[in-house]
């Protein structure tokens, strides 16, 4: 039997099961588990190891890279900045980063960088590794790109582009990098273990990551109607969504501590369970009497801002302004929830009509056809004790 760790508020106890039976019957390796509710933490579970290959044990402060869960980081630093007077959502890009106005880019507003409506999700000459990472490289070449259709008639995934692309208005507007500026103004008034640019002395605690083998379905090829065309894309080196996980030469490695100690705001946000749940339950409430963005400031950030078949994956999304709208099929569903995934697991998101902020983070990569079945029972868990507790 997995040994888990942790605590959990009187009435909460089935999120526990769920969380234990990942272990048990759905062959988690080591993860985390944070549950906020009105601003107050009622959930706080880790177990597993944390470094398969030697055994190491997963720690309460143990880190772990949340891939694309990253996203919601710059797109809450943009919003703290509109709120504060400082960024207009509408007004064109090219107005605080001139160089962004190249090749027909000069009408974008800052809302299509942080709804995926700019068509910069791509770069026709990938940027190698070391300029990525050094950023003013990578923004350069972004500046210069041409859109890869016309921006404002869809909606395209940016996979890796949209966090660089979202950083540099922060970095112009705010005169401090993306990493810095979270930092300062949300990590550290909120007290998060959340990094983005993670300092070499935290390195130790970064759980060892282990990719999964995929969804059998996806191996075999008994794929729904509906996902194959997603699914073709992914094999096709031509395609949109290849493309736009390769603008770096060579492609990104987030298992190397180099990617760890740069700003890939997109990407590599390295955090506890607790913190991404904590970051989240700041955005819609108060906690220890910090609150990130108002009321007025959440409403503009979750209102839907396109829907249907994403131009990139090829699969029905809903963006916001930097945050993902859940679909009625997925897990977290709720008409207020917002959030984002990351690759292979990680989940953070917020519902305010319950007050739930939720943060999930796991080293056991899984590429699914469908929800992931551990957050899914973590979720059914979180519904069944809302269903039994008054608002």
């Amino acid at each position: 039997m997995s040994v888990v760790s942790g605590t959990v508020a009187p009435g909460y106890e089935p999120i526990q099961e769920a969380f234990r039976a990942n272990f048990e019957t759905r062959s988690e390796l080591g993860a985390a588990v944070s549950i906020y509710r009105h601003g107050r933490e009622v959930v706080r579970l880790w177990g597993g190891a944390a470094d398969p290959t030697t055994g190491h044990a997963w720690r309460e402060n143990t880190l772990q890279v949340v891939y694309s869960t990253t996203k919601s980081v710059p797109a809450a630093c943009a919003h703290l900045l509109a709120q504060r007077g400082q960024l207009d959502l509408d007004a064109p890009v090219a107005e605080y980063w001139p160089e962004f106005a190249a090749a027909g880019k000069d009408s974008i507003p800052v809302r299509w960088l942080l709804s995926h409506q700019a068509g910069v999700p791509v770069l026709d000459r990938p940027v190698p590794l070391a300029e990525a990472l050094a950023w003013e490289p990578v923004v350069a070449a972004l500046a210069a790109q041409a859109p890869a259709w016309q921006p404002g008639t869809a909606h395209g995934y940016h996979a890796l582009t949209y966090g660089w692309l979202v950083g540099e208005v922060v970095r112009r507007v705010s005169g401090r990098s993306l990493g810095t500026y979270f930092a300062d103004e949300i990590a550290k008034p909120l007290g998060l273990d959340f990094w983005i640019g993670l300092p070499a002395t935290e390195a130790h605690r970064v759980a060892r990551t282990v990719e999964q083998p995929v969804d059998p379905p996806a191996a075999t090829g008994a794929v729904p109607e509906a996902l194959r065309e997603a699914l073709a894309a992914y094999t096709d080196p031509t395609s949109l969504v290849v493309r736009s996980t390769m603008v770096t030469d060579p492609p990104l490695d987030l298992t190397d501590p180099r990617t760890w100690s740069a700003e890939i705001p997109s990407v590599n946000g390295i955090c506890t369970a607790s913190s991404l749940a904590r970051f989240y339950a700041g955005l819609i409430g108060a906690v220890d009497g910090i609150r990130i963005l108002d009321a007025t400031t959440l409403t503009t950030a979750t209102r839907e801002q396109a829907s249907g078949t994403d131009h990139v994956l090829r699969v029905p999304t809903r963006p916001a302004l930097g945050f993902g709208l859940p679909l009625p099929e997925q897990p977290w569903w709720s008409p207020t929830a917002f959030g984002f995934p990351g690759h292979g697991g990680s989940l953070g998101y917020a519902d305010p009509t319950s007050g739930i902020a939720f943060g999930y983070v796991t080293n056991g990569l899984r590429v699914t056809m469908g929800p992931d079945p551990r957050t899914t029972s973590l979720i059914e868990a979180v519904r069944t004790v809302v269903s039994r507790q008054p608002a």
